[in-house]
């Protein structure tokens, strides 16, 4: 039974003590990788064609068309 204690408790600490390194070691490394690249989230947005926006920066007024769905006696 001692064996075993003896055995097995060095082998206890040493894989706390290793996961706890490489805890620290692995939150390092992404802190550092995230200050020295930039993040980008997606595709930006396209610039308008000119002429659509005003010059308070307000998009210019449109003609609304009304689009409505066909009847389904239209389908007949």
């Amino acid at each position: 039974m001692g064996m075993v204690i003896v055995i097995s408790l060095p082998l206890i600490l040493f894989s706390i003590l290793l996961g706890f390194g490489c805890y620290f070691f692995g939150r390092a490394k992404g802190r550092q990788e995230a200050y020295a690249t930039a993040q980008v989230v997606g595709v930006p947005t396209p610039t308008p064609p000119p002429g659509t926006v005003d010059l308070q920066g307000y998009g210019s007024p449109t003609p609304q068309t009304t689009v409505f769905k066909p009847h389904d006696s239209d389908n007949v």
